[in-house]
């Protein structure tokens, strides 16, 4: 055995990653590091049987092996990992010293053996190599950290450039974007244009704070009365446009708004004081066109509303070819007029 000569321990240190093969073709010695990678009794085993010959082809024994000496030999471990090395022989009273120093990727060290650098003589140039995996590994890390929080940033601008700051509903940029997404895939949806009823008479009475209290009212009745797939935005002071997805029937449309109208006109509390406001919606569907576009499906919806506003306001109308033959743009009455029931401040 190697480790009775006294060169033993002069290969350890020269070239941890080498072992000593009798002229039987069997393991004399380990060096400390591969004696780590096999994690097994090894010495007395026939080398071949703990590692697979690669290349040269055709060589199958230690004498194939010893008249390679000093030529690279490619070889797999035997293991679960079935991981490559490279070596070189050389031979060595009878038998070979096989070094497979630098023989094994860098990666596969580290990652699948845990060695450091405690593992290597210290002139090898795998030290090196492993000062470089680990510089790289830690500045990989600090980009990836610097790339989560730019991303977060990203999303964080993203979102507060497509949000209402008051309510937190959609804005109309984010809207357009919506729709433009939905059309381009031919994507069926509704567009209903809510506008508060008697909401100037808060402002003018109770304040603004008032109003921006019932604003965001509002806005939780919006989202509350429509579904995740749906879109509610905040578009103007008090006006809403909720796009509302795969919806067309007529049926179903005023049954939404009917429930929303329902709901806006119920008594909304602010400081001890009661702020009544309704409201108007109109609607217009994707199906009412060949090839529907955004301005003109908002336009129509406006229509639509303002001949609600004509009608008496707190109630939906949808759209139809008729109301672009009507100046409806100024409904009946002054749209500020306090709402008969609104207490004032």
């Amino acid at each position: 055995m190697l480790d009775h000569m006294p060169d033993a321990r002069a290969f350890d240190a020269l070239c941890p990653m080498h072992v000593a093969v009798n002229a039987e073709g069997r393991i004399a010695h380990l060096g400390p590091t591969l004696a780590k990678l096999l994690d097994a009794d090894a010495e007395g085993r026939p080398f071949l049987e703990l590692f697979e010959l690669v290349r040269p082809r055709g060589a199958e024994s230690v004498a194939d092996l010893r008249a390679e000496a000093g030529a690279p030999l490619h070889f797999k471990l035997r293991d679960a990992h079935r991981t490559p090395v490279k070596a070189v022989a050389a031979p060595h009273r009878g038998g070979l010293i096989i070094n497979m120093s630098f023989g094994i990727s860098v990666v596969e060290a580290v990652g699948t053996y845990s060695l450091t650098s405690r593992d290597f003589a210290p002139t090898d140039l795998t030290i090196e190599m492993l000062y470089l995996v680990e510089a790289k590994s830690a500045a990989m890390e600090q980009s990836r950290d610097l790339n989560a929080r730019l991303q977060g940033a990203k999303i964080a601008a993203e979102e507060q450039a497509f949000t209402d700051t008051l309510t937190g509903l959609k804005n109309r940029r984010a809207m357009d974007h919506i729709m433009e997404r939905y059309l381009s895939t031919d994507g069926r949806f509704s567009l209903m244009h809510v506008d508060l009823d008697y909401f100037k008479s808060i402002n003018d009475t109770l304040g603004h704070a008032a109003g921006d209290h019932v604003l965001q009212e509002v806005a939780r009745i919006l989202v509350d009365e429509t579904r995740r797939e749906d879109t509610v935005a905040r578009v103007g002071g008090d006006e809403f446009v909720l796009i509302i997805h795969e919806i067309e029937r007529p049926e179903r449309l005023d049954a939404i708004a009917e429930r929303i109208i329902a709901r806006l006109e119920q008594p909304i509390t602010w400081n001890g004081e009661i702020c009544r406001i309704s409201g108007s919606a109109g609607t217009s569907r994707t199906s009412q066109y060949e090839t529907p576009k955004i301005e003109e499906m908002l336009h129509h919806a406006d229509l639509a509303l303002y001949a609600s506003k004509r009608k008496g306001r707190g109630r939906h109308t949808h759209f139809t070819p008729e109301l672009l033959e009507l100046d409806l743009r100024q409904p009946a009455g002054d749209r500020g007029a306090p709402h008969p029931d609104l207490r004032e401040g």
